[in-house]
């Protein structure tokens, strides 16, 4: 099956060697009340309560929300205000750890016994896409269509980091686990664990381990850019594509990231709710380059002061991978669930940019297929007509145009801002 466009990166995985190290906890922590997509939760404690390892302390009503939980033991010294990576401004609990790690009694396994308490029990959790979309995963996991294949996402395509490949080789019987729990509860016959060509040993592993059950299917897919996106793994895979305006589930498909599906099975086992991350922490300005778990709410400073970073040279923090994270304002941000890398440069110029030469780069390595020149024309007349035309919705910001184009224009960036002139239904 020919599979769609992309581009060549060097993948510069320098941490696929490095086991997980735990962080120690930081002084403070700030939890945003809004780490995924959806409405935000507001606090459910006030400053002075005192907090445990895996409480609730935040939720909402909203059906598209995913409740946050504490990953410490300590007190609650301040609520503020929080603008978010994406502007947005939020509730922020500040909790300053004890040191004694006391588990909630909250925290108890789940009783699961059909579709329902499952999607509750997901939902609780706390879990969302932790491949960096943050989309609350009971609702993926409730769709209004009938699903026949499962998807799990273990591309990893951007360079630099390693987060979800560690969790390949560190936790395979959760990753298996959680696939073989998500198709019994969910219904879905068919499992197909996606991994790029450039991680042999878990290919490997995954093999040896999947080969006595016929539901679940290893595709080893070429190391390209963008392997990893949702529309463009689903034809990979699976042949099928997800036309504009549709969602996965409409082709019959749900796509899970790795270290989702893995989570879910130890949130089955456990009742421990997403309170920690793992992200890999690189770049040239980070002594000790490192794959780190840490709990949600540690400020990035004390990430990158645990790698041994020089701060003082770091010229450009990009949170997730450099084609697709966001330049990160402030160094103590902290952490949140959809963290998964953070690196740190020292040599970052803007580049000159000058007029398009007409060169058909962007068209040659668009995986769908858009023309983003001529999307950027159109944007610059605000015609929202011609845009629906060029399909400027089907866009997922790869930002494999802005890469080859030898005219260093922000095509991306333009199309994204395209997209916003589209009325939403």
């Amino acid at each position: 099956m020919k599979k769609l466009n992309g581009i060549k990166l060097d993948h510069r995985k320098n941490t696929e060697s490095c086991a997980t190290v735990d962080m120690p906890l930081p002084e403070k922590l700030l939890i945003p009340m809004s780490m995924s997509m959806g409405a935000p939760c507001q606090p459910l404690v006030k400053v002075g309560d005192e907090v445990k390892v895996g409480q609730k302390i935040g939720d909402t009503d909203a059906a598209f929300s995913s409740p946050v939980h504490s990953g410490v033991s300590g007190k609650v010294t301040a609520i503020t205000d929080y603008r978010t990576a994406m502007g947005s401004v939020c509730k922020a609990l500040e909790i300053t750890p004890d040191g004694q790690q006391t588990i909630s009694e909250e925290v108890v396994p789940p009783v699961v016994t059909d579709k329902e308490s499952f999607i509750k029990a997901v939902r609780a959790s706390g879990a969302c896409g932790l491949g960096g979309a943050g989309f609350p995963t009971h609702i993926k996991l409730n769709p209004k269509t009938p699903i026949d294949t499962l998807i799990i996402n273990a591309a990893e395509c951007e360079p630099y980091i390693t987060a979800d490949y560690r969790e390949m080789l560190e936790a395979p019987d959760d990753i298996i686990g959680g696939i073989n729990l998500v198709k019994s509860q969910i219904g879905i016959k068919f499992a197909k664990l996606a991994i790029e060509a450039n991680k042999p040993e878990a290919i490997r592993n995954f093999t040896e381990m999947a080969a006595n059950d016929d539901t679940i299917d290893i595709v080893t897919l070429p190391s390209s850019y963008p392997q990893g996106a949702e529309k463009v793994i689903i034809y990979n895979t699976t042949g099928r594509i997800v036309k504009e305006g549709e969602l996965p589930s409409d082709e019959g498909v749900i796509v899970l990231n790795v270290s989702t599906c893995a989570f879910i099975c130890r949130y089955i086992k456990t009742g421990m709710p997403l309170t920690q991350r793992r992200l890999t922490v690189d770049g040239n300005a980070v002594a000790e380059p490192k794959n780190v778990r840490a709990v949600i709410g540690t400020p990035f400073r004390a990430v990158l002061e645990f790698c041994k970073t020089d701060l003082d040279s770091v010229k450009k923090l990009i949170a997730g991978g450099p084609m697709m994270g966001m330049s990160v304002p402030d160094v103590d941000m902290p952490v949140v669930k959809t963290s998964n890398a953070l690196l740190a440069v020292k040599n970052f110029d803007e580049r000159k940019t000058s007029a398009c030469i007409r060169c058909g780069r962007c068209v040659r390595v668009c995986p769908l297929g858009l023309m983003p020149a001529e999307i950027d024309k159109a944007y610059k007349i605000r015609s929202v007509e011609e845009l629906k035309a060029l399909k400027v919705t089907l866009c997922m910001n790869c930002g494999s145009c802005t890469y080859v184009c030898p005219a260093n224009r922000k095509l991306a960036e333009t199309n994204q801002l395209a997209k916003m002139l589209i009325p939403r239904k």
